[in-house]
């Protein structure tokens, strides 16, 4: 049985970690320890989503996570080409995710930067816009993930008019500066848009 270990890993690597996990073995079992009852929820959640059936064994403080995945059949489900050529647009507006505590939103945000990277299908552009516009430029938490999403054919846009706002113009590290005509053409022409 493959093992996973995921202790002390913050939010979404352990599911990242599991994801990987599965995708590495065509049939059988995967455990996966984690510390924290989130990360066991989280990861119960994606084994249900992934058809898997699991088992959670709490022992000293560290949970267990046995999933069992089947073989596939013919005839299982698989997406169609022209679900996947839909174009997809990332929109990141602030440099932090959701509202409240800036500290929180900062991390949230770098950890989903970091999962669009673990995407199998990744999106097509993101836009970065307000002070979303830090997220881009030299000293950014986020400024590796977001090259290595542009090195993977990602097209990464920052609004130039935050840019100049914000006085960060000539820290710009990854992309292109970008306009708001070509924000919103770049939205009308997607056919999901994506806003942490």
């Amino acid at each position: 049985m493959q093992k996973i270990n995921a202790i002390g890993d913050s939010c979404p690597l352990p599911v990242i970690k599991t994801k990987k996990g599965l995708a590495e073995i065509e049939s059988g079992q995967l455990e996966v320890l984690v510390d924290n009852e989130a990360a066991a929820q989280n990861i119960r959640r994606f084994a249900e989503s992934e058809g898997c059936q699991f088992n959670v064994l709490k022992k000293d403080g560290i949970f267990h996570i046995t999933l069992l995945k089947a073989a596939a059949q013919p005839g299982d489900y698989a997406p169609s080409s022209e679900a996947i050529a839909v174009k997809t647009v990332v929109a990141l507006p602030a440099d932090t995710m959701g509202a409240g505590d800036d500290e929180l939103g900062h991390i949230l945000m770098k950890g989903f930067i970091f999962a669009l990277t673990q995407l199998d299908t990744l999106p097509n552009t993101i836009l970065i816009y307000n002070t979303g516009a830090k997220l881009s430029v030299h000293g950014s938490a986020s400024l590796e993930d977001l090259i290595t999403l542009e090195k993977a054919g990602v097209a990464v846009m920052t609004c130039g008019t935050c840019l100049k706002h914000f006085g960060i113009e000539e820290q710009l590290a990854v992309g292109e500066v970008t306009n708001m005509y070509r924000i919103v053409e770049e939205m009308r022409g997607a056919g999901r848009i994506l806003r942490p």
